[in-house]
């Protein structure tokens, strides 16, 4: 077993306070970074990097950054939320480190879906219904993988059924 511990610190953004979400940083016990690109290769990461390591995955409707020595969740509802996840990918840590000889490792994260693409899919009211100053920001907060065609109240059924079908190509869920 690669991964046996790690403290948890569950935290509001201090971007903005007043968020109902908690995100949670794991510290973790022990140097999971040989494990990253076996990790990759098995949840089909969303982004790679190797300077300095990280693969990230958006899973369970959360962003997961895994580090070396941390893994960082946003958008949790409650501390229940962070141990079911942490819980989670400590399992997945661990099968992927200790069936590493029959996995190809992974070095390259997933295609990124554009900005524009997306854009094009969105009424471009700025109507701010979804918390956001202008559709734009929306829009780029859609290609990172923190929201999607349910959080925008503006979105016609057709154009939210394509703006998923376009993401499905780029989000696991």
């Amino acid at each position: 077993m690669l991964l046996q511990g790690y403290r948890k610190e569950i935290f509001r953004p201090e971007c903005n306070p007043s968020f109902e979400s908690l995100h949670c940083f794991a510290h973790l016990d022990q140097d999971v970074g040989g494990a990253l690109p076996y990790l990759n290769a098995s949840l089909g990461g969303f982004e790679y990097s190797t300077d300095p390591p990280s693969v990230t995955f958006r899973v369970h409707g959360k962003i997961i950054t895994v580090h070396p020595r941390l893994i960082a969740v946003n958008a949790l509802k409650d501390e229940d939320e962070a141990d079911k996840i942490l819980e989670w990918l400590k399992r997945e840590i661990n099968q992927a480190w200790e069936n590493r000889a029959g996995i190809e490792p992974c070095y390259t994260g997933l295609p990124r879906p554009q900005l524009l693409e997306i854009l094009k899919l969105l009424p471009k009211t700025n109507c701010k219904k979804c918390g956001q100053p202008t559709c734009m920001v929306f829009a780029s907060q859609v290609m990172e993988g923190g929201r999607g065609p349910a959080d925008c109240p503006e979105l016609a059924p057709a154009k939210a059924e394509a703006l998923g079908a376009y993401l499905s190509r780029f989000f696991r869920d």
